[in-house]
Order: C-alpha cells, then structure tokens, then sequence
C-alpha cells in the first residue's frame, strides 16, 4: 500500500488541487496537513468548478477527509465551505470529514489584526490575504492560541478569549489604531460553530494510523507551495507554516516512515501573487498572453498572478527540500501556440553565475535569469491523452525538465477536468 505526499514546488498556484482530486481516487484518506483558507484549490468535474479552502480536494471522490493538526481553520469559513459542497450534493458529513481537536481555531481578533497591520505599513504591506492565519500561528507558537479540544470546553474557550483580548485589544487600540474586539460577542458567536462541529473532531493522529494498519492508502495535500515556506520560501514574503513535505508527518501526527512517496506539482512555467522577487518575471507581451489563456487569477483572493518563464533553481531548490519522487506538470497545454520557450537554468548575480537559491531577498532581487531557448508547438493539445501522442517539441519540454530536476515526470496535465491528463506512472500504483 502507498502513502504518498502532494507539495507544490514554485509560489502556490501550481495545480495542486486538481491533481489531489484526481490521484484521490485511489487513495482512501485524504489528509491536509498545513495552512488555511488562505490556500484555494480549483477542480472541474464534467464541466463544474468547485472551490475548496479548508475541505480537502479528496472529499469530490466521496473518500473521507481529515484537517491535520498543523491547520489553522476559521469555523465560519469551514461551515460555510461545508454548506456550499452539501447544496452541491457531496456528503461532507462527519462520517466523511474529520477535524484534528489540537488543531488551532482562527479568531475574529486575527482577522482584524491582520487587516490592521497591512493598513499601518502601507507600501511596504507583505501581501497578506487577511485571514488571520499569520497572527493565528504567532499565537500558536507563543502557547496562548485556541485549539478545538479547547473550544469544545465553554468556561476553558471563554476565560481563554477573556484573557486574550486584554492583551489584543490594548494592541489594536493604541498600536494600530483600529477598534476593538468585544469578548462576549466573539463567545457568543463561537460557541454556535462548536455545535455544529463537535461531531466533526476527532484525534485524527490516531484515526490516520489505524487507516494504515488497516492498508488503507493515504494522500497528505499540502497548501501553499515550497518557496512560501515559512523557513525556506522568499522570506517574509511567504505564508506562515512550513509547506515542505516534512510537516506533512507533523502536521497530520504521522511518523516519517509511513511515507512511501512524494509528488512535486509543478506548473509549466511560473507564476506569482503579492509581493516578493520573482527573477522570471515577464513583463512584455508574452507575459500577459500566458497570464490571459491560463486564467491566472487567485482561486482565494481573486489576484492578478504574476507570470514569468519556468525556473529551474527554484525547482531544483523545491526536488531537494521535499525529496521529490515525482513530478507532475501542470498547464502544459498554456504553452500552445509559441514558436520559442524559454527555460531559467540559472542566475546571474554581479556577473557571476548562481544555481542555487539565494536566501537574501536583496541578491534575488539583483538576479536575472540564465535563460535556455527551446523550439515551442503551435498545436492544440487539451484534447490529447497519450504521451506519445504529443507534438516532439512539447516532448522535449518535458524531457528538458526531468533532465534538469533530476526527477522523473509522472502526470502531465493538459486542461483544468480531470480527464484532461496524460498519467506516465501513477504513484499510488
């Protein structure tokens, strides 16, 4: 039986979503380990669009989904995202969605933070989606966050909410100059969500592993992707937990050994939202053209995407953190129509050449890209579902690719449904 590990290697937005939903059906528990609804993952089913920020993308597939422990979850969102999929006629009872009790509840004080903070800066905001995810796990971290196991307690939730909003509102007030938080109203509001979702929490560390012992297989989704890893991403333009595959083991209360593979989702070029350098960044036509046929705006924010030519270091960078098994490449069929196509396989930094991912923002700013010229294909692609059956030139694209990440390719999409995929070697087979 396999376990297998889905990340995204670039900026987020690679396509993690469709590729979950479909390698889900062979898998039977679907756990997301890491984020909140600042993440949106976009699947088409025979024509329809469905949207999910705090659900895993496996629940389309009817198999049971779990929200890890490493999750920061706002309970207003996740009930109306299990609403939203219910009215779509998919079961999202508690038979099929569990949520960790140790993982951390987003409070109305984040969001207002959140929002407050970005105002205060200005022109030098970081880009946040203000959802109170960042302020949500600086609380985790500083030990007086709230968890479910905590919510589920009324007097724990309401001296813990008493308590914080001393200090919460005193910030808000006299350091970002915004109004303040009342707690009896946040109680109130509160302890509604909690009767709807005590059937739901459950200690999903233990449910994962007797899933295991029972020869179930398990598919852990990352959120974000690789370079908005609180640690290895372009900081402080990043998310604010660790997206690698390493926290898929502590974020769903997994040991390492239970991991049988990890697939890389990578988009055929790059893309971008918010702040932050991007060294492929195409700002001429070309740019905009990919930007217009892939749709690139942000499933959860609804953000313009940045769009430049597929790097190289960054996956390179992305195969070395989450000790990539697997590629799959995405949005292939975006690329269509273009006589040339070009490949950053390097940096270029004061006239000396760069390979591998600088951690200072101030030399990624001062990199430009090394770029490597391939013949491109006119030809309509989506339709195809053979790999042989693809233009030589779109071939040696991704022959390109797996040479240079060193990582052999399993699936290549070529269109948003599901059907709209060429699988080379399904992982979980």
């Amino acid at each position: 039986m396999s376990n297998i590990v889905i990340v995204g290697t670039q900026w987020g937005d690679e396509g993690k979503g469709k590729i979950v939903d479909l390698l889900a059906e062979y898998a039977d528990v679907v756990v997301r380990f890491q984020g909140g609804n600042n993440a949106g993952h976009t699947m088409v089913v025979n024509g329809e669009q469905f949207i999910s920020h705090l659900v895993p993308s496996g629940i389309l597939q009817g198999k049971t989904c779990v929200i890890g422990n490493g999750m920061v979850v706002d309970p207003n969102v996740l009930l109306e995202e299990i609403d939203y999929l219910q009215a779509k006629g998919i079961d999202v009872g508690p038979d099929k969605l569990k949520i960790s009790e140790r993982a951390h509840v987003i409070m109305p004080y984040h969001k207002q933070i959140d929002l407050a903070r970005e105002k205060k800066k200005g022109d030098k905001k970081i880009g946040t989606t203000g959802r109170g995810i960042g302020p949500s796990y600086e609380d985790k971290a500083a030990r007086r966050g709230i968890r479910f196991s905590e919510l589920r307690d009324a007097q724990d939730f309401q001296e813990a909410v008493v308590s914080n909003l001393i200090e919460k509102n005193f910030y808000l007030e006299h350091f970002l100059s915004d109004e303040t938080v009342s707690p009896d109203a946040v109680i109130a509001e509160y302890m509604k969500y909690i009767e709807r979702l005590k059937p739901y929490l459950a200690d999903v560390s233990v449910f994962i592993e007797q899933a295991i012992k029972s020869n179930l297989q398990v598919l852990f989704e990352g959120a974000q992707g690789t370079h908005l890893d609180i640690d290895h991403g372009t900081y402080p333009f990043v998310t604010s937990s660790t997206c690698v595959s390493g926290n898929a083991c502590s974020g769903a209360g997994v040991g390492p050994k239970v991991i049988s593979g990890i697939l890389g989702i990578v988009k055929a070029y790059t893309t971008r939202v918010g702040a932050g350098p991007f060294p492929t960044e195409l700002f001429d036509d070309v740019g905009e053209k990919i930007q217009k046929k892939g749709a690139e705006f942000g499933a959860t924010t609804g953000r313009r995407r940045r769009c430049g030519w597929l790097d190289m270091v960054i996956l390179r960078n992305a195969v070395r953190l989450n000790s990539l098994t697997g590629l799959a490449i995405t949005k292939l069929d975006v690329l269509g129509g273009m006589e040339t196509l070009n490949i950053c396989i390097g940096y270029e930094y004061k006239g000396k050449r760069i390979d591998n991912f600088p951690a200072s923002l101030n030399v990624l700013a001062g990199c430009k890209p090394i770029l490597e010229t391939i013949p491109g294909w006119v030809e309509d692609i989506s339709p195809i579902r053979k790999y042989d059956d693809l233009p030589q030139f779109a071939k040696d694209y991704l022959n390109r690719i797996e040479a240079l990440a060193e990582t052999p390719i399993q699936i290549v999409s070529v269109g948003p449904s599901r059907d709209e995929t060429i699988m080379l070697d399904n992982p979980f087979l």
